[in-house]
């Protein structure tokens, strides 16, 4: 299918103008096809030809102006409009249209479940023209009237308020009028929904799913209800624009590929999130950042649009960052930026560091049709996106930061921008040099490291005039003393900076040696003893995680010793104290403990040199930790928060030297706050002592930023996969939070595992796995609710995922629980089957079974994912012809079916199939499409096969020109992630 390139939109869009589209569906013509009919009205600016986009089973007939056109013109997807003169014009087009099986147009699924049928629109980027004729492109913006004709029993949404029309028999529905939409925006769902319906500020609300689902999407209604509601009431704070569409439905739709949609009017969100079986309140918490993602897409994107698609990160960075930074103040729901640096910070780094990075703000010709733009949809344009604009609000102050937003929206509303457009609304609203923030953040690509290098001095005693005496003396005591405990997440930016306009980061005036070379590796330190790795870390409550502290400006000066202070949430407020940057806050502490600062009589420093290597300045928050004094139980594992220092590294890279007061802290933790975007590093000392007491650091976002450090250090090859494992096993049974259980035991057990080390050691991983998630059983065991239940259910779950006795997994699925619990519901029984049958403990008729016991959409899946990882020739032999033979399987029965395949415990069963893959998924991605595509190289990849062949195989493939754009870009990066694995492989020796 021809692609559309940026230079084509940009002529038609000097051509066209378009007014208005009629769109006419009729959904009852049988389960393959549907009926599309359009009416375009347009004007032309001038003479000129173009052509409209469709892709149709059967062009029935086109007019233009009343004037035939030949439908044997259809070239692909393009219908040509030649001739036209300056003026008013009116395109009709009539067709049938194919239904999908892919998630990609108009998609049908049929639940088995009940046998109802359900449809759904999704027309993202150049989709539209599955479902109808259209001028697709994002700056084409014009209104829509819709009227849909459905069976009679079937409900219609749209992104307007639809309504039945005429006699109930006939299943006519008809569509309000929408605001200017550009095409990709255009949504309709279809079928038996079970709705739940209510108000809110004059405007209908609904929540909508299949009818199988509705007894839990009734359970959480309530919960789903008072979270778009307080979103909807915070995001009108904080932006001077209203809500500008007529109602907001949430539609929980089946086999949906993206986590939602964000539809004007009508969002669509996959339906495994109206939960049917037992979830973390991570998993809670994670669902109420989509909804408040969703939203905030409402403005940015629906209301002001971009312009071409390589400005997607003005639709996705915004909408990830607000949709963090809303949910923790306007819900119950705390600690999101802890979810954040846990599950999206680390998405960020890695595509950041494949050979496929791009900037998050890519040069315009470097998105030069639709098929590139589809590639950048990733870990850059949301996570490490939204990670510079937490850095920018930080940086710019909160207040600026919203007046700009404001003023883009006023600007631009029902239009279109551009990255040009909205740096000029943040300068008309800062005296910082944003353009220049722009180009050293947005146009680079890749992450900076910064690494700490600790010099203690020995006794030497702090010179007068030095930070000593502003820390210690009068009103600029520390802030650990100072500082009232801040709500937790409470998301601060509006910190006041030195007033430097003309820079995009404050230029030190202290020691800034640029330095050359290889940096000197300072990360890595000893294991714990026997004796340490079985003592629990015990976290001390002590002075709040935001602390006001000193900020470093420069080195042996007394710099400007401004207090870090808790802020207000974001939104629109009186002037306020200086504020600790985004995202640096803590769970209210109970009793604090006295901080740990210098005696009186003790006047040494330390020196910290803090290496930068990179491009991008930066603010951060150093965190000084101590040891807690002990409590006469011989525990000395507890972590005091003495200090946060802010600092500012400028652009460019280089050395940063601060001089500090009092001792050397036992741990130093660089961005502590997870403030900035960056790989940061422990000198061995602090690295000595993590080991000993990371558990015991008070403040979960902290303990992530170190979670985070490690995990990149094994990626980099700078510490062995062993020493995570090891660090694993002794901290996190005493871990309190959810996210960063399931982060650390994800990362241990799918990529140390499995891929980091030699097939020999791996069963040693998976038996210290299985000891580490018994000793988190049996910590939680008879904790009612709360975090525990989600500790326990997350340790559980890897448990089993890690389980090599089926005995003990056959005694669950017999019993129907765990000991202690929790009851096998149906998602942890197809979990133990499915590690059964990687065993080869199970069979296909017990499969069966169970798929008769739940035979649901979720449970096809599971049956599928099963009957995949069955170590039977024949079992791998019917799934591989079901993945690439055919054709019929839909997007989400081929993830499972390609997730139960590959095992590493399997591998000289699977080992043939890698010669089949290449071929077989590249005819694939050319026969069914991108969306196909991408899973074919995502889960279809053979990634057990930790192997040169694997990537001498892929290399080839690569450098011939089959691979479609979305299969290159997949294969690509699974093979930059295979060559990291074989490099920490041959570390190991």
């Amino acid at each position: 299918m021809p692609v559309l390139t940026r230079e084509e939109a940009q002529s038609r869009a000097l051509l066209l103008d378009i007014h208005r589209y009629t769109v006419d569906l009729d959904l009852t013509r049988g389960d393959e096809l549907f009926g599309s009919t359009t009416v375009i009205h347009f004007t032309a600016r001038q003479a000129g030809d173009t052509f409209v986009e469709l892709r149709p089973a059967t062009l029935h007939r086109a007019t233009l102006d009343g004037r035939p056109l030949d439908p044997a013109a259809l070239d692909d997807n393009r219908l040509p409009l030649t001739g036209l003169t300056p003026g008013a014009h009116e395109l009709r087009v009539e067709a049938d249209m194919r239904y999908s099986r892919t998630g990609e147009g108009m998609h049908r699924f049929t639940d088995p479940a009940d046998g109802e049928t359900y449809l759904y629109t999704q027309a993202f980027l150049e989709d539209v023209q599955r479902v109808f004729a259209a001028f697709d492109q994002p700056d084409l913006k014009a209104v829509f009237d819709a009227t849909v004709t459905a069976p009679p029993h079937w409900t219609v949404l749209g992104n307007a308020v639809a309504t039945r029309t005429g006699d109930p028999a006939e299943g006519r529905w008809t569509l309000a009028t929408t605001q200017p939409l550009s095409t990709y925006f255009v949504a309709f769902a279809a079928g038996p929904w079970h709705s739940v319906r209510t108000e809110h500020a004059g405007l209908p609300f609904a929540l909508h799913c299949r009818r199988s689902l509705a007894p839990h999407l009734d359970a959480d209604a309530d919960e789903l209800f008072d979270l778009t509601r307080r979103c909807f009431d915070r995001f009108h704070e904080i932006f001077d624009e209203p809500y500008p569409f007529d109602s907001y439905d949430q539609a929980f739709v089946p086999e949906f590929n993206a986590g939602a949609m964000e539809n004007p009017g009508l969002v669509t969100f996959r339906d495994e999130y109206v939960f049917r079986s037992a979830v973390t309140g991570t998993e809670r918490r994670t669902r109420g950042v989509t909804i408040a993602h969703e939203m905030a897409h409402m403005w940015f994107g629906d209301l002001v649009t971009l312009r071409w698609w390589d400005d997607i990160w003005l639709n996705e960075s915004f909408a990830e960052y607000m949709g963090y930074q809303v949910l923790s103040e306007a819900t119950r729901f705390s600690g999101t930026w802890t979810d954040f640096a846990v599950a999206r910070k680390g998405w960020g780094y890695d595509a950041d560091q494949r050979p496929s990075t791009h900037p998050v703000a890519p040069d315009p010709g470097a998105v030069h049709d639709t098929a590139s733009a589809l590639l950048n949809f990733d870990g850059i344009s949301y996570a490490k996106g939204a990670s510079a604009l937490r850095q920018l609000v930080a940086w710019l102050g909160e207040k600026d930061f919203l007046a700009g937003i404001n003023d883009h929206f006023t600007r631009h509303r029902f239009g279109n921008a551009t990255l040009a457009d909205f740096l000029d609304s943040l300068a008309r609203n800062t005296d910082r040099d944003v353009h220049t923030w722009a180009d050293t953040w947005l146009r680079t690509s890749g992450v900076d490291t910064v690494t700490p290098r600790v010099d203690a001095r020995g006794e030497e005693p702090a010179p007068a005039g030095t930070m000593w005496e502003a820390v210690t003396g009068g009103a600029a005591s520390t802030a650990a003393a100072a500082s009232p405990p801040t709500p937790s997440d409470a998301i601060t930016p509006d910190a006041p900076q030195a007033a430097e306009p003309a820079s995009a980061a404050p230029a030190s005036t202290g020691t800034e040696e640029a330095e050359t070379g290889t940096a000197r590796d300072t990360t890595r330190g000893t294991g714990p003893t026997a004796a340490e790795a079985a003592r629990p870390a015990r976290a001390v409550e002590s002075a709040p995680a935001v602390e006001s502290a000193p900020a470093v400006e420069s080195a042996r000066a007394v710099e400007s010793a401004r207090a870090v202070e808790p802020a207000p949430a974001v939104g629109p407020a009186p002037a306020v104290e200086p504020a600790a940057p985004a995202g640096a806050a803590a769970p209210a502490p109970t009793t604090p403990a006295p901080p740990v600062v210098p005696a009186a009589a003790d006047r040494r420093t330390w020196r910290l040199d803090l290496r930068h290597d990179g491009t991008r300045p930066h603010h951060l928050l150093l965190g000084l930790y101590d040891t807690a004094p002990g409590d006469g139980d011989g525990d000395d594992h507890a972590l005091v928060l003495r200090d946060r220092i802010a600092t500012d590294l400028p652009a460019g890279g280089g050395t940063r030297t601060l001089e500090l007061p009092g001792r050397r802290p036992d741990l130093l933790l660089l961005n502590d706050g997870d403030l900035t975007y960056a790989k940061v590093r422990l000198d061995p000392a602090s690295w000595d002592t993590a080991l000993r007491a990371l558990s015991g650091l008070p403040d979960a976002l902290g303990r992530a930023v170190l979670w985070n450090a490690a995990r990149d250090m094994v990626r980099d090859g700078e510490l062995a996969p062993a020493a995570y494992l090891d660090a694993a096993r002794a901290h996190l049974p005493y871990e309190t939070d959810t996210a960063i259980t399931g982060g650390v035991l994800a990362f241990a057990r799918h990529q140390i595992a499995d891929r980091y080390v030699f097939p020999a050691a791996r069963p040693a991983a998976l038996a210290l796995l299985t000891d580490l998630c018994h000793d988190v059983l049996a910590r939680t065991e008879g904790e009612a609710g709360g975090d525990g239940q989600g500790i326990r259910l997350t340790a559980v779950r890897t448990l089993v995922d890690s389980g090599t006795d089926p005995g003990t997994l056959h005694t669950w699925l017999r019993e129907g629980t765990v000991p202690g619990g929790p009851v096998l519901d149906a998602e942890l029984r197809w979990r133990v089957l499915h590690r059964l049958a990687v065993l080869g403990a199970t069979t296909p008729a017990a499969l069966d079974a169970e798929l008769a016991r739940d035979p649901s959409a979720t449970g096809r899946e599971g049956a599928a994912r099963c009957h995949a990882a069955l170590p039977d020739a024949a079992a791998k032999e019917a799934a591989w012809q079901a993945m690439y033979g055919r054709d019929d399987l839909s997007n989400y029965l081929f993830t499972a079916t390609a997730q139960g395949f590959w095992q590493p415990e399997q591998l000289d069963l699977v080992r043939p199939y890698r010669d089949r893959y290449y071929p077989d998924a590249v005819a694939l991605a050319t026969r069914r499409g991108p969306a196909l595509a991408s899973l074919a190289g995502g889960h279809g990849f053979p990634y057990a096969l930790v192997e040169e062949r694997t990537r001498e195989l892929g290399e080839e493939c690569l450098r011939a020109d089959g691979p479609t754009p979305a299969l290159r870009r997949k294969l690509a990066d699974q093979l930059d992630d295979l060559d990291r694995a074989l490099r920490i492989r041959a570390a190991q020796g």
